[in-house]
């Protein structure tokens, strides 16, 4: 057995360099202070986790996001070394440096760790000096040592708080809100991470607890990487129903390579370093491409199915109807930056191919069959090509854009500049026509798409290019279309903005056209292109004072804020707050259930008497566990432990008693309502143009959401299950979310 003191010590620890300039210049650091920059705090804890089970000594890591919106991230390894650092000439442990230097960590050298993904030893520390504050608790050579920090600074020594057995770190920190524009983590962001990386980590446990909403999560994956795949290509007509599976080493570098074929035509190969996901490829990714050619191509001459000389496969003709992972687990890699989004390890390309070369061929082989038909589906591929061909002809901004059909459907701007120059792509003649007269034509062009485009899900570019619509937006836009013919330095406009009506048609057309963007203009997303405009829901108006309100999370911020002024109940201040944000989490989810078709008194009963009473129905329903929560926080804020006593407050004047808390609720929001004037946008159409330009189209006054990958492999996947041939997920899906559409949204 390993002796975990003997692999692990203070003297591992490498001190490089201080924590300067981080907080001043945190993108550098974590790619941005916006959420994608917030949930990185989160992967960088957890990778050191991942990391001490990369390297045999954890099977198990949980994660808490807390109610205070702090963040806690648990593992069973050997524990952050604790002992003073033979090189600090402060004296301080080896566990203060790692938090609070740049550049000190473990895995400069190769004794602690042999592979890692936090390679730049940055990360942890990072984290600690864009926290508000951080505590950290070490179980190790039987003692229990914590310290705390804020913003990077210690606030108290290294103390030993007590005696264990166990071993493992515990990391707890909450977001500095002077660093980050949020600081709320979403579950489903991180669920997508965690599920990623145990599949890439065969048999290690994963727990998400949610403690804002009662609900715990877990991950495990015993099939690795081949469950992966077969994941995602669920909801899918397969071609070959086991998936391919091929694992090598070489010089110390660890391949997995895990294959499936379905009978759509797209291609999607994830790749890994060290459970990283390298979205912008690398040497690994021209590995797998090459061999995968190389040896369908072979291995097809061989067997009489393509003529030699005169035929050939090429690269993404093998590559139609592909679900690939390439995970490679590598001593050094080198990578391009800290977000660490490409490798470049050129050894690694020669020996992914070898490893890929020979195994894929030993398949190809022994399934003669599946084989067969793989290669089958690449030659209808091949034919298909030379109708991209034109289609790359087609979006030459020079000929067709002159073109006589095209001018009334795309207003175009004056501005030649693509860096400045924005195309609106508008649901609807209507909304088209509000967004032409309301924009500002020297930067703003405006493209009207009439109905629902065409489902690219099913069909190749040769089909494509006989809907009206796909053409429009493929010469609007210029660069191509296709994987191979997407040429990014062509488009005619950096900032390509989605504006869709507010509603399940709106949101339908917009997973429509996140799919096609996401199949057939990837780097679009990939270089931040891709944007959906936020047009209001909601226009207030009191007397001449007038504001617009993008989502309903945000109207009932404003009732409730109005209400902080309005609402005189006998709690004290603090406990005013928190009694109307959570009457009015409570109204809220009572609503739903209402909308579900439940009457309110029903389900304040059930809130009071015991689970064993409870309707199946709801007791299935995981909001009901969320109201229950806020139920039990409400009685105990005012008092009420039998939870039936009634309490008073006053508004405007007027004073109401009452046991129930949705009583409360609808007579405070009814309340507030009175005086104002609401409108509730159905439709773009509905606003007249200066709206429209004020709330939407000023660059000075609108928010634009950029669309990132995740938002882009989140709607495909939406899209596969009601588009795809699958019949019973589709059914599925609508099942399960049926009673929650209220405003479907991506």
């Amino acid at each position: 057995m390993v002796n975990k003191e003997q692999t692990y010590k203070a003297e591992d620890i490498k001190i490089l360099k201080g924590l300067e300039g981080v907080r001043k210049r945190p993108a550098m650091y974590i790619g941005s202070t916006g959420i994608e920059g917030l949930h990185h705090l989160v992967y960088e804890v957890i990778d050191n986790s991942v990391d001490e089970a990369l390297a045999g000594f954890c099977n198990r890591i949980e994660i808490k996001l807390n109610i205070d919106g702090s963040c806690t991230v648990i593992d069973n390894g050997r524990g952050i070394p604790t002992g003073r650092h033979p090189e600090d000439p402060e004296g301080r442990t080896a566990l203060e440096i790692v938090l609070t230097e740049l550049h000190a960590g473990g895995k400069f050298e190769s004794k602690a760790y042999k592979v890692s993904g936090g390679l730049h030893g940055v990360g942890i520390s990072v984290v600690n000096a864009l926290s508000e504050w951080m505590e950290v608790e070490v179980k190790r050579n039987g003692k229990v040592v914590k310290q705390r920090y804020s913003r990077g600074i210690p606030t108290t020594p290294v103390q030993e708080v007590g005696i264990t057995q166990e071993t493992g770190t515990k990391i707890t920190f909450k977001p500095d809100p002077e660093i980050f524009e949020v600081t709320e983590f979403s579950k489903d962001i991180l669920a997508h991470r965690f599920k990623e990386l145990s599949y890439l980590n065969k048999g290690l446990k994963i727990i998400l607890i949610d403690e804002r909403s009662g609900t715990v999560e877990e991950y495990i994956a015993e099939g690795g990487i081949i469950s992966f795949v077969e994941d995602l290509n669920k909801n899918k007509k397969i071609i070959n129903p086991k998936p391919i599976y091929v694992s090598g080493q070489k010089d110390g570098i660890i391949v997995e390579i895990a294959i499936q074929y379905n009978e759509t035509f797209a291609e999607e190969i994830l790749t890994f370093v060290n459970n990283i996901n390298t979205r912008e490829g690398g040497t690994h990714l021209v590995g797998f491409k090459s061999a995968l050619t190389r040896t369908i191509n072979s291995y097809a001459i061989e067997k009489g199915l393509i003529k030699e000389g005169k035929e050939s496969l090429s690269g993404e003709d093998v590559r139609e109807g592909i679900v690939a992972i390439v995970s490679t687990k590598i001593p050094e890699p080198q990578f391009e930056g800290q977000t660490k989004m490409k490798l470049g390890n050129s050894e690694v390309k020669g020996i992914v191919e070898a490893i890929l070369n020979e195994g894929l061929s030993r398949w190809l082989e022994e399934n003669p069959n599946y084989a067969r038909k793989i290669i089958e589906k690449a030659k209808d591929a091949a034919r298909a090509r030379e109708a991209a061909k034109r289609a790359k002809e087609l979006t030459r901004r020079k000929g067709i854009l002159e073109d006589t059909t095209l001018p009334g459907k795309l207003a175009d701007c004056t501005e030649k500049d693509p860096t400045v120059a924005e195309l609106f792509i508008v649901e609807g003649d209507s909304a088209g026509g509000s967004a032409k007269q309301a924009r500002d034509r020297r930067y703003q062009a405006v493209l009207p798409l009439r109905g629902k485009i065409l489902n690219v899900e099913k069909a190749r570019i040769d089909k494509m290019l006989t809907s009206e619509e796909i053409k429009t937006l493929i010469t609007a836009i210029g660069g191509g279309i296709g994987k191979e013919n997407f040429e990014l330095q062509s488009i005619r406009y950096h900032k390509i903005i989605l504006m869709t009506d507010a509603d399940v048609d709106g949101a339908h057309i917009r997973t429509l056209l996140l799919t096609f963007f996401y199949r057939q203009m990837l780097p679009l997303i990939e270089k931040g292109h891709l944007y959906i405009a936020q047009p209001p829901l909601y226009r207030i108006k009191r007397g001449k004072w007038e504001r617009y309100i993008q989502s309903e999370e945000e109207f009932y911020t404003f009732l409730r804020d109005i209400a902080e002024e309005e609402v005189n109940i006998d709690l004290g201040e603090d406990k005013k707050k928190d009694f109307l944000k959570l009457i009015f989490d409570y109204g809220r989810l009572m609503e739903d259930f209402e909308r579900k078709g439940f009457s309110t008194s029903y389900i304040e009963k059930l809130l009071i008497s015991s689970p064993q009473q409870m309707d199946n129905s709801i007791a299935s329903l995981r909001e009901f566990s969320f109201l229950k929560s806020v139920f039990e926080k409400l009685s105990e804020l005012i008092g009420i432990p039998e939870r039936q006593r009634e309490f008073s407050l006053s508004i405007r004047n007027e004073n109401f008693i009452d046991s129930s808390f949705w009583n409360i609720y609808e007579k405070i929001r009814d309340s507030i309502k009175k005086g104002l004037t609401i409108q509730r946008y159905k439709g773009l159409g509905e606003m007249n143009p200066d709206q429209l330009w004020e709330t939407t189209m000023d660059p000075e006054r609108r928010t634009l959401l950029q669309v990132t990958m995740q938002d882009a492999q989140a709607a495909n996947e939406i899209f596969t299950i009601l588009m795809g041939d699958e019949v019973e997920p589709r059914k599925e899906f609508i099942v399960k979310h049926a009673l929650e559409v209220r405003n479907l949204d991506i």
